[in-house]
C-alpha cells in the first residue's frame, strides 16, 4: 500500500496515501476497536461536525483570523461532508478515549485534505492548510463535539419521529377496524371488563403518541450548546463575542434554533440534556416493549393461548416443532428495548463519571444515543411494515372470552348489588355455570333486563346520565 509521512509530537507515521485522514487518526484507529463502530456509522454525526467547522470557518473569516481562500476552501470541504461524501474516511471507532479528540481531529483531517485538493495541493501539505491552525482554529474539541452532538442527536431525531408517526398512525387504524370487536379486558392476567379490541389499540396509539411530543421537547433542551466556550468554556483563543457569532451562524447552517449556552463553563461540563434526552428513549422503549408484550399474550396459541389477534406469519418458528410460527417481530421489538434501557444507564453512568470543567465519558454518551436512536427507528419500521399492518382480529374467540367470563357481572353491580355479584360470581366459578344463567335461575333481573344491559355498548362505556340516575 503506498503511505504518506506525517509528523506530530509523537514523531512520525505514515498513512494511506489516498486517505483524506491524517496522523492523528491513524494513531486513533491503531488505539481504538472497542466497538467496531467507526463514527462513519452514523452519518447524522459527520454532518453536525462539518457544520460547526463550515460555521467556525465562516466566522473566523468574518474577523479576519482567516483568509477568504482558505475559508472558503473549508467550507466548501464541509459542504461535501453535509451532502454525503467523504463518510469513509471517519474510520475512529466511537468508543475512544480523549474526550471526543479523536473525533474532532478526524473530522479536521478531512476537512483540511479535502480542501487542500480543492486548492491544487497536496494531501498532507499542511503548511498551506492546517487541520488545528485553520480547521479547528477558535474552537476546542471540548466545545465542537458536544455542539455536534447536540445538533447530531437533533438529526436522528428528525428522522425517528415520522417514523414513530407512521407506526401511530398505524395502531389508529387498527383501532378504527377493531373498533366493533367485543373482547374481555384483563387486569393483573385476570378477567376484567369488557372492551373493545379497537379500544385496546387505541391506547397503544394514544400511549405512543405521548412521546412523540416528550422527544421534541427533549430536542429544545439540546439547541442550547456551548461552541465558542473552547478548552473549559472561558473561551480562551477567541476574540470578543465570538460565541455569539459562531452559534448564531451555526443556528442558520443547520436550520436548528441554537443558541449559546447561558453560562459556557457550566455547559461544558454538564451532560444533563443528554441524560434527559435518554431518559425520553428509556420511557419510549419501555412502552414499545411493554406493547409487544400484549401483541404477544394476546396472539399466544393459536389453540391454547389468548388466540384474540393474529400476526402476520414471517418465518417458520421451530426447527423441530412442525407448524410453529412464532411472534418474531415483537420479540425483536423487545430486544431492542432492552437494549435502549441497558444504553440509559451507560450515558447515566458516563455522565456521572464527569470531573470538574470536562467530562472525559462523552464518546460513550453520544454512541449510546444515536445508537438508541438507530435501533428504535429500524425496529419501529419493522414493527409496523411486518407485524401491525398485517394484525387479524379473532372476533369468534374474543366474543367467546367475554360470554364464557365472570368479569361481566362488574357490569351488573349497580343493578343487582356488590353482595348479590359477588355471590353470582363465586357460584359461576365453582359450578362452571354462566353468570347469566345464574341470574335468570335466581330472578335477580328478567331476560329483557339482563340482554340490555350486557349489550356491547352498555359495557364499554359510561352509563348515560340518565341511565344512571334511574
Amino acid at each position: 500500500m503506498t503511505t504518506r509521512s506525517e509528523y506530530d509530537l509523537l514523531g512520525n507515521l505514515n498513512v494511506p496515501a489516498d486517505a483524506f485522514y491524517g496522523i492523528q487518526t491513524q494513531r486513533a484507529a491503531n488505539n481504538f476497536s472497542i466497538t467496531g463502530v467507526p463514527i462513519s456509522h452514523f452519518p447524522e454525526l459527520i454532518k453536525a461536525l462539518a457544520m460547526v467547522k463550515a460555521a467556525a470557518a465562516h466566522t473566523n473569516c468574518e474577523y479576519g483570523l482567516l483568509e477568504r481562500t482558505k475559508a472558503d476552501a473549508i467550507f466548501d470541504a464541509c459542504q461535501d461532508l453535509i451532502q454525503g461524501h467523504y463518510h469513509d474516511q471517519f474510520i475512529v471507532d466511537v468508543i475512544q478515549g480523549g474526550a471526543g479528540t479523536s473525533t474532532n481531529m478526524n473530522a479536521n483531517e478531512v476537512i483540511a485534505n479535502i480542501a487542500l485538493t480543492k486548492l491544487g495541493r497536496e494531501k498532507g501539505d499542511y503548511q498551506h492548510l492546517h487541520p488545528n491552525d485553520h480547521v479547528n482554529r477558535s474552537q476546542s474539541t471540548n466545545d465542537a463535539y458536544p455542539t455536534a452532538a447536540c445538533l447530531g442527536i437533533q438529526f436522528a431525531a428528525d428522522s425517528f419521529i415520522p417514523v414513530l408517526s407512521s407506526l401511530k398512525a398505524s395502531l389508529e387504524d387498527k383501532g378504527k377496524e377493531f373498533s366493533n370487536v367485543l373482547k374481555m379486558g384483563r387486569t393483573q392476567l385476570q378477567d376484567a371488563v369488557p372492551m373493545t379490541l379497537g379500544q385496546e389499540f387505541d391506547a397503544f396509539a394514544v400511549n405512543l403518541g405521548e412521546d412523540i411530543e416528550r422527544i421534541k421537547e427533549a430536542c429544545t433542551l439540546l439547541c442550547e450548546v456551548n461552541l465558542g466556550g473552547t478548552a473549559i468554556g472561558t473561551g480562551i483563543n477567541t476574540p470578543e463575542g465570538y460565541a455569539k457569532k459562531v452559534v448564531a451562524n451555526l443556528a442558520e447552517l443547520s436550520g436548528k434554533p441554537v443558541v449559546p449556552a447561558t453560562n459556557l463553563v457550566e455547559a461544558s461540563s454538564d451532560m444533563g440534556a443528554f441524560v434527559f434526552f435518554s431518559g425520553i428513549l428509556k420511557r419510549l422503549a419501555t412502552k414499545l416493549s411493554k406493547m409487544s408484550n400484549d401483541l404477544r399474550l394476546l396472539s399466544s396459541g393459536p389453540r391454547t393461548g389468548f388466540g384474540e389477534i393474529k400476526l402476520p406469519e414471517m418465518q417458520p418458528g421451530s426447527s423441530i416443532m412442525p407448524g410453529k410460527v412464532n411472534p418474531v417481530i415483537p420479540e425483536a421489538m423487545n430486544q431492542t428495548a432492552y437494549q435502549v434501557i441497558a444504553s440509559d444507564l451507560a450515558v447515566t453512568l458516563a455522565a456521572e463519571a464527569g470531573q470538574l470543567q470536562l467530562n472525559a465519558m462523552e464518546p460513550m454518551i453520544i454512541y449510546n444515543l444515536l445508537n438508541s436512536l438507530k435501533m428504535l427507528k429500524e425496529a419501529c419500521e419493522m414493527l409496523e411494515l411486518r407485524c401491525i399492518r398485517g394484525i387479524d382480529a379473532n372476533a369468534d374467540a374474543c366474543l367467546a372470552h367475554v360470554e364464557n367470563s365472570i368479569g361481566i357481572i362488574t357490569a351488573l353491580v349497580p343493578h343487582i348489588g356488590y353482595a348479590n355479584s359477588s355471590r353470582i360470581a363465586r357460584d359461576a366459578l365453582l359450578s362452571g355455570t354462566t353468570v347469566k344463567t345464574l341470574i335468570l335461575r335466581e330472578k335477580l333481573l328478567t331476560e329483557e333486563q339482563l340482554n340490555d344491559l350486557l349489550k356491547p355498548e352498555n359495557m364499554i362505556a359510561p352509563i348515560p346520565a340518565k341511565s344512571a340516575v334511574q
